[in-house]
């Protein structure tokens, strides 16, 4: 689309100017405002006689739009609603979720977007962001160059094969990427015309999907191995060439990949990945905010990971950082996290074991002293008991795997335990809210991955914080964006998460919730990207002169979904940007 955002020099009116007109505006969705087209931009732009006669403003088309999404009778439907509404309207899109975020947030994202994940090729109706398949691996640099936008901001890209805890989606994966990038532009402000979300189709091992006569994606078995790992590099490398100031988020890829392809571009390329660095980030926000409720000091914690995934990876190596920040020595703080998988904990007389898990092992002589039934598989439960952890986060994509037991023996450990059942959808919490507050009698202090509605025990409500990863990737990608970083280090997501900590007030605490509510997000957002810019300066990947007068320029930079005039230059072919 050719169109550009210019200032008038004479009157400082913001406008886009096009060369563009009739409904070819109309179909775009980036330059559509339906109704709201005044009388003279429809006579000017050639619209007379394309639209209803009657000219309203945002507010009325709110009111229309909002009226239809509630007419909607089930999530699946108004997830569907939204994203028609995105590809006609982005503008208006964004702004109905941002006056409904707490509403609407969980159907644009989690939990309802794994449903979408999961029926992809059957409710697809148009075209968004990249599908790269594997039979194209020589020809990536003509389809990025297919795209309308030539600077990206941005890019999300996925293969599809650990779709949140829904295992591999193939093709439909490409729901998370489009999902993720709509919390970009609506937490943070990036500009939706500069995001690319990109499907890498390797083929799925998904049975169901490769039967289905609707499946839009590469009907044959994954491709792994060497042949795997060259079609990333060659993707690498194509978007280094097209777009060397982007910043790329890798996305539910597979543990060993996610943590592979991590570790092999992290120090080549702008990149991060937020199933690892940015769950570990909110996580550690929920922790340094959870001080205020417990009175404990970081270093006093101990923490048990019930999963051992790329996540808790993550997690466990974020909190070391802090731990060491907080004085201890990095073995020391190693010491105090236990990891459990589904071997039950995780000790060094187990052979073969992966680097992270070799890590954080338990030397045996610790757990040769516990009572146990099967030395060999120490259980989740026989783990609380024995090493008494004082925070217990689920990482194991497993319903149910915290028990009355286990939750009723956090208590015994502590006063105020701190439980986490993080793993999405909800249908793959470790436990419900609810039970984590009815088990522990109101003394567990819960955080929950997916949203859970307030819990009501003995005369008090609870309001069970999320520990939404929308809280810190979208400011960390403002931050890069805005102070142009040049590489994405640990130490931005633990600024992130003190930065994130501050916004929780004692109403939030009061409430027991270590999280704020969604509508302080860009404001969250805004104190994420400007520590972001501090600390790449700090340690430069970025250039000093972006100190001066910082937080005005983050927040100048973020787009808010807003009508602007829009006037006719034939005589331009103007850039997206």
């Amino acid at each position: 689309m050719a169109w550009h955002v210019q200032t008038d020099p004479q009157t400082g009116e913001r406008y886009i100017a096009t060369n563009r007109r009739g409904r070819d505006l109309l179909a775009r969705p980036l330059t559509n405002k339906g109704t709201v087209f005044s009388q003279a931009e429809r006579e000017e732009l050639g619209l007379l006689g394309l639209l209803p006669p009657a000219v309203g403003g945002m507010d009325r088309q709110l009111v229309r739009t909002y009226e239809n999404y509630s007419s909607k009778t089930t999530d699946m439907e108004r997830f569907v609603f939204l994203v028609s509404l995105q590809d006609r309207n982005e503008t208006l899109f964004h702004r109905l979720v941002h006056d409904h975020i707490d509403e609407m947030m969980p159907i644009v994202y989690t939990p309802v977007v794994g449903e979408a994940c999961l029926t992809f090729s059957h409710i697809y109706r148009r075209e968004r962001g990249l599908f790269i398949p594997y039979d194209q691996r020589h020809n990536i640099a003509q389809l990025l160059a297919n795209y309308h936008c030539k600077e990206p901001s941005v890019i999300v890209v996925t293969d599809g094969e650990r779709i949140l805890g829904l295992g591999d989606q193939g093709v439909g994966g490409m729901g998370i990427p489009i999902g993720k990038l709509a919390l970009y532009t609506l937490c943070a402000g990036i500009p939706p015309q500069t995001t690319l979300p990109i499907m890498l189709d390797v083929g799925t091992d998904n049975e169901e999907a490769l039967e289905d006569p609707l499946y839009l994606g590469l009907r044959q078995k994954r491709v792994r191995g060497e042949a795997y790992q060259e079609f990333i590099d060659l993707f690498v490398d194509a978007v280094t060439q097209a777009y060397p100031h982007v910043l790329v988020q890798w996305e539910d890829f597979l543990k060993g990949n996610a943590i592979a392809q991590l570790k092999r571009f992290r120090d080549k390329i702008c990149c991060f990945n937020d199933d690892i660095q940015g769950t570990a980030s909110v996580v550690m926000g929920g922790l340094y905010a959870s001080q205020r409720i417990t009175g404990r000091k970081l270093h006093d914690e101990r923490v048990l990971l019930a999963g051992a995934g790329a996540s808790a990876q993550g997690i466990s190596d974020l909190i070391v950082s802090a731990m060491v920040e907080d004085g201890l020595t990095k073995q020391e703080a190693q010491r105090r996290i236990w990891t459990t998988d589904s071997r039950g904990l995780v000790t060094t007389a187990r052979t073969g074991l992966e680097e992270f898990k070799a890590t954080y092992a338990r030397p045996q002589d610790e757990v040769s002293a516990w009572a146990v039934k099967d030395p060999s598989h120490i259980t989740l439960e026989e783990t609380v008991r024995f090493a008494k952890p004082t925070v217990l986060l689920g990482t194991s994509g497993t319903p149910g795997v915290f028990t009355q037991e286990v939750v009723h023996g956090m208590t015994q450990n502590t006063e105020r335990p701190l439980v986490f059942p993080l793993s999405n959808p909800t249908s793959k919490a470790e436990c419900t809210a609810a039970d984590a507050l009815a088990w522990s009698e109101g003394r567990a202090i819960v955080a929950t991955g997916s949203p859970f509605d307030p819990v009501h025990l003995n005369g008090k409500t609870f309001r069970i914080g999320q520990c939404n990863n929308a809280f810190v990737f979208p400011g960390v990608g403002l931050g890069i964006w805005v102070g142009q970083i040049r590489r994405v280090t640990n130490e931005m997501f633990l600024d992130a998460a003190k930065a994130l900590a501050q916004h929780v007030g004692p109403e939030d605490l009061a409430e027991t919730s270590l999280f704020p509510h969604l509508e302080s997000i860009r404001e969250i957002s805004h104190s994420v990207a400007c520590a972001v810019v501090k600390r790449g300066v700090e340690q430069g990947h970025a250039e000093h002169w972006l100190l001066e007068g910082l937080e005005d320029r983050v927040r100048q930079a973020m787009w808010f979904p807003e009508y602007l005039p829009i006037r006719y230059q034939a005589e331009a072919e103007y850039a997206l940007s």
